[in-house]
């Protein structure tokens, strides 16, 4: 290629400079002459993604950053829940996913919807210039999802202890112990949402993806050395541990980067205003994570620690798939909200088309690496857990029909369909918790995989049907013929 012509093309820009070189370095000089023209569009994309101003440029990145969190979290979290079921022995090991997979859960509905109403709400009040009803619901989102949290976590107590003769003996210490993350989990939820508002995705990804996980390990490992039992109560508390640490030092550099971005002035609290956004959002992300996560509390129910444990770390091999969906979610549900606000249709739908490929073809390629190297994966955590590979067959036909659709919950919640989005997921949820019950009894881990990839066709349909139906969008990775639009608009 003429580096001359090169340079006028790039700009003189070192970013797209560096990408080319770097590939002429590696390629023959015949090879390279032959497919450098080629070439040329990706470096132009490329560098309008790493040096772009404008919000697409910058929705990419965050997503991108997102997604390269999440790649770096799944490997940290697959390396950590190896060696926890290895010291652990699988027995102990699923006490400690059941147990932790619940309280996740009460963590996320704790927040009452914050978690999300804030990422809606921050840019409407920035765009209009409300600073005093950013300063109050920056400050009323934590404390309320905290207190919620706090009281929860004070009724779960009280539940343990009053049902204890109910529960397996092995699950009473781990959750007495488990229910001291609560406030911490909720207030970390929120504090991500604050700063994906703000775009700020390392302070709301790192402390939860990266530095958590890490400080799990790393104490787990302390605990074995100096002669703790390897158990669910000693993981337990060493997750207590990190989540406290972490949850605490986000919240430090969350204040920091807001002492910045909003001056200090009066609030003004629209309690009323903020709940009606949030509880639908509550209802609609509190029906998503029980959906995402009932299988593994049934599979609990009926069956021994053992199993459960080979079905979440089956579960948990397919994990890198759901990350795209959510590296996707973080850099581009503002957006929604924004655009939406903004009155420009055009660009609206033109960005949700971007976020529905953005999902779909990273997710099939990433079902596709993990069917082939899934045996392997799951005999890192022991021979036993080979298990659950005949599952994964199963339960891609869900993902992959779930990225169909993209991120299309988030388009209605951003677009104030939070009450029907809700709606959906309750109904997806129903039939998710049938399917499981009626099932597992009969067919064991096979039961629960279809039962959540027959919730998940459903789920995918019904979101597509409903932003169809509310906000005329096709959202789905085939276009729509225009004869089938013209009908449905006529309809």
């Amino acid at each position: 290629m003429d580096q001359q012509k090169l340079k006028l093309r790039c700009g003189e820009k070192p970013v797209s400079l560096s990408i080319v070189n770097r590939v002429e370095n590696l390629l023959p000089r015949g090879i390279r002459e032959r497919f450098a023209p080629r070439l040329e569009p990706l470096f132009e994309q490329a560098e309008a993604i790493v040096e772009g101003k404008d919000d697409r440029a910058v929705s990419q990145r965050t997503s991108l950053f997102a997604f390269a969190i999440r790649i770096l979290s799944a490997l940290i979290a697959f390396i950590s829940q190896v060696l926890l079921a290895r010291w652990m022995g699988s027995y102990e090991y699923g006490i400690f996913v059941f147990v932790w997979v619940a309280v996740v859960i009460l963590g996320g509905l704790s927040c009452l919807g914050f978690q999300s109403a804030v990422v809606r709400l921050i840019p409407e009040y920035q765009s209009t210039g409300n600073m005093a009803s950013l300063r109050g619901l920056v400050m009323a989102s934590r404390a309320w999802s905290t207190g919620a949290a706090s009281l929860i976590a004070g009724l779960g107590i009280g539940g343990v202890y009053l049902f204890e003769a109910s529960l397996q003996s092995y699950y009473v210490l781990p959750f007495y112990l488990a229910a001291i993350c609560l406030p911490m989990l909720a207030l970390s939820e929120v504090q991500a949402g604050i700063a994906r508002a703000f775009n700020w995705p390392s302070i709301s990804l790192v402390p939860t993806y990266l530095a958590r996980p890490v400080l799990i390990l790393f104490f787990m490992a302390s605990a074995v050395l100096v002669g703790f039992k390897a158990s669910a109560s000693t993981a337990i508390t060493v997750t207590i541990i990190a989540t406290w640490l972490t949850s605490i030092g986000q919240m430090l550099f969350l204040n920091k980067n807001l002492r910045s971005k909003l001056p200090a002035g009066n609030r003004e609290t629209h309690s009323m205003a903020w709940i009606t956004i949030a509880i639908p959002i509550f209802l609609a992300e509190g029906f998503f994570n029980l959906l995402t996560n009932v299988d593994i509390l049934v599979v609990g129910k009926f069956m021994p620690p053992e199993k459960t444990a080979v079905y979440f770390a089956t579960v948990k091999t397919l994990a890198l798939v759901h990350f795209v969906y959510f590296a996707v979610k973080a850099g581009a549900a503002h957006r929604f909200s924004q655009y939406r606000s903004s009155g420009d249709q055009k660009l609206y739908e033109s960005f949700i088309k971007d976020s529905i490929r953005w999902t779909f073809w990273p997710s099939v390629a990433m079902c596709l690496m993990l069917l082939i190297t899934g045996k392997f994966l799951l005999m890192l955590f022991g021979s036993a857990f080979t298990e659950g590979y005949p599952l994964l067959f199963i339960l891609v036909i869900g993902l992959v029909a779930r990225a169909s659709v993209g991120p299309a919950e988030s388009v209605l919640t951003m677009s104030g369909e939070q009450k029907i989005c809700a709606v959906v997921y309750a109904i997806t949820l129903l039939i998710n918790v049938a399917l499981n019950f009626t099932l597992i009894p009969v067919y064991g881990l096979a039961g629960a995989a279809t039962a959540t990839t027959i919730a998940l066709l459903f789920e995918s349909a019904a979101l597509y049907a409903t932003t169809l139906r509310r906000l005329n969008i096709h959202m789905f990775i085939l276009p729509l013929k225009t004869s089938n639009l013209n009908q449905h608009e006529a309809g």
